[in-house]
């Protein structure tokens, strides 16, 4: 079984080489594979993200980290968990890190949206497959189905982005690893729109940053689960 020391470098093309596919992927599920679903069936289309993003595009992320990993030799074991994919025991300067981090991505994004608001007047920054009302009366079935999709969702790019992926661009492009890492999950992200991803830079790169500072996985999981989970349950409610 392979240790988990001199991992290999992954450089700019074999970086696209994973990037690119899963944002094609994310672009023909959003918009041919959930319109089509929706329209068939008559169910609004946030249901069927959740099924198909789920299933459809951050389960086979999932599937392509353990494929890399075991393409490199490793077994999966608490060794390769902690070490190669840095999911590491979550320490006091880790959490501090991680709520600076989404202080600064809150207030930033926000910043971001106003600026916008000024340029271009009031916008739907959702795109159409993710727009949905506050719950009602009999919705409220649908937050067992974003439950899964939200674990897989952010287990599924954090185990490859950060925990597979990082680590090796890091091996290639020391400390500017997180700009690639950063630009390479904001093309993830095309699908979105360019409303919704002017927004998410600042996560996008944030993230990536403080993730490649703390050599933790875990601060990426609270970081895009702090910021996804809170942000989603608001509207449903209503808070926002």
């Amino acid at each position: 079984m392979k240790t988990t020391t001199g991992i290999r470098k992954l450089g700019l093309s074999g970086s696209l080489a994973v990037f690119i596919p899963a944002a094609i992927l994310m672009f023909c599920m959003t918009k041919y594979m959930i319109p089509f679903l929706s329209e068939v069936t008559g169910q609004e289309t946030i249901f069927f993200w959740f099924v198909v993003g789920g299933a459809g595009i951050f389960l086979p992320l999932i599937v392509t980290g353990i494929l890399i990993l075991r393409a490199e030799g490793y077994q999966y074991s608490g060794n390769t968990w902690k070490e190669r994919l840095r999911f590491r025991k979550v320490t006091g300067k880790d959490l501090a890190w991680s709520v600076a981090g989404l202080v600064i991505v809150g207030i930033t994004s926000m910043m971001i949206m106003k600026v916008m608001e000024m340029a271009i007047g009031k916008f739907d920054h959702s795109p159409p497959f993710m727009a949905f009302e506050p719950l009602s009366s009999g919705r409220y079935w649908l937050l067992l189905v974003w439950l899964p999709y939200w674990i897989l969702n952010i287990m599924g790019e954090e185990f490859l982005w950060r925990g597979v992926m990082l680590p090796r661009q890091e091996v290639a492009f020391g400390k500017n690893a997180w700009l690639i890492h950063g630009a390479g999950w904001g093309i993830f992200h095309i699908a979105f729109g360019w409303q919704l991803l002017i927004t998410l830079i600042p996560l996008i790169f944030i993230q990536s940053f403080i993730v490649q500072k703390t050599k933790n996985s875990w601060v990426g999981v609270i970081m895009h689960g702090g910021l996804n989970g809170p942000a989603f349950l608001a509207i449903c409610f209503g808070y926002i």
